[in-house]
């Protein structure tokens, strides 16, 4: 036992030695490092406070007869790509544009809202009446100003939050509106809205009680690794064919005279809808729920009721939603004194109130949609969703404003 301590003894002592000694070659390049990353993040932070952003309201027509296809025409948008050169990049710390789509609930009333940098308040704007004329936005005060930030000392608002990814590869799409049957003949009265759950639920809310729904989208990036490479990214198309020809390997024969093994009906589906999701532009995209609510109002059933709106874009065969993060814990021992709990309720709190997901303060792992899969989580509903707390136009507008850019 003795030989055993002074060997570990010895073995440290050495590793400790030949650190030391070695310091003047690694410790200049460890803090170079440090304080590189450290002037990144500084002056990323620097420009994204600098940045002026509006919120936009849009206020629905009493007559929709759209499908959610035309979002789907409205969300290449949102995929600005300008970021600068290198040293803008690296030395201004310029980002890339996101937007955030948003759904809130307001003691019942929903609300449907767009926030964007001012810059591009214009285009934005145009291209949302280009497709639906009837719409009437507008720039209003931002609603997460109502209440105290989360943890303000005197503040009677409770809070629960979550932050939402994948259940599966971003290869694997949700169920979309195609899939609901909702792209052919949107007024038909059998249609499925696949929104309408959601909506439903969100108008349930009594006074005293709010949900904020945001999803923030930013034109994707090469973040996937790419397969025999050590450092090399790909993006998600090139990673989603990936998926692709490992499926169909199935249909080649893997040995001289034996016939292949077929594909099931349900990995033909998956074939076919991962192919159909190539064909469109991919969003890269982070979700962010919060419930809250005046204490004496606080219903913790309203955080089953968040989770469940989301199920009807899930499917075995493809993908869906799930939380990668909720403000509580399974079991008390986890957190006895509940300081854990106040600490990620703050925090989601202020993460949302900054639309931070791609960039600091806040960064999070973000996860791809195409453009339908985003159309369908996120459009204005027609004849088929009559949610009565839906704030709709009381007048049909005749066109869109005059001066809007072409």
């Amino acid at each position: 036992m003795q030989f055993v301590v002074e060997f570990v003894n010895s073995t440290l002592n050495y590793l400790l030695f030949t650190i030391g000694s070695t310091a003047f070659v690694w410790l200049p390049f460890a803090l170079f490092l440090t304080a590189w990353n450290l002037w990144r993040y500084y002056t990323r932070v620097l420009n994204i406070n600098s940045i002026k952003w509006v919120l936009l309201e849009v206020k629905l027509p009493r007559e929709l007869l759209k499908s959610p296809q035309a979002m789907e025409v409205i969300a290449p948008i949102f995929s600005q790509n300008y970021e600068g050169n290198l040293w803008d990049q690296y030395w201004k710390g310029v980002v890339r544009a996101w937007f955030s789509l948003e759904i809130v609930s307001l003691g019942g009333e929903i609300h449907f809202y767009v926030r964007t940098q001012k810059f591009f308040k214009n285009l934005i704007e145009a291209q949302f009446y280009s497709q639906y004329p009837d719409i009437e936005m507008r720039e209003v005060e931002d609603y997460v100003n109502q209440i105290p930030p989360y943890g303000t000392p005197g503040s009677d608002w409770g809070m629960w939050g979550a932050e939402w990814k994948l259940a599966k590869e971003d290869a694997y799409p949700i169920k979309t509106y195609v899939d609901y049957g909702l792209h052919d003949n949107p007024k038909e009265e059998h249609k499925i809205d696949p929104m309408t759950p959601m909506l439903e639920y969100l108008s349930s809310i009594s006074v005293g009680e709010q949900i904020w729904i945001q999803i923030l989208v930013m034109m994707s990036r090469d973040r996937f690794h790419k397969p025999g490479t050590w450092f090399k990214k790909q993006d998600w198309r090139k990673n989603s064919a990936d998926l692709v020809k490992k499926l169909m390997k199935r249909d080649e024969p893997r040995e001289v005279g034996k016939f292949p093994e077929r594909l099931s009906p349900g990995e033909e589906e998956t074939v076919e809808a991962v192919e159909r999701s190539l064909s469109k532009l991919g969003l890269d995209t982070g979700i962010r729920t919060i419930y809250l609510a005046k204490k004496d109002r606080y219903n913790a059933l309203n955080q089953v009721g968040i989770m469940n709106s989301f199920k009807q874009y899930s499917s075995l065969n493809l993908n869906g939603f799930k939380t990668a993060l909720r403000t509580g814990f399974e079991y008390k021992w986890q957190d006895p004194w509940g300081k854990r709990v106040e600490k990620m309720k703050r925090k989601v709190f202020d993460a949302y109130v900054r639309r931070s997901w791609f960039y600091p303060p806040h960064v999070r792992k973000p996860f791809v949609l195409n453009v339908e899969e985003l159309a369908t989580i996120y459009h204005f509903p027609g004849e088929v969703a009559r949610t009565p707390t839906l704030e709709r136009v009381e007048s049909k507008r005749g066109e869109p404003p005059s001066n809007l850019p072409l």
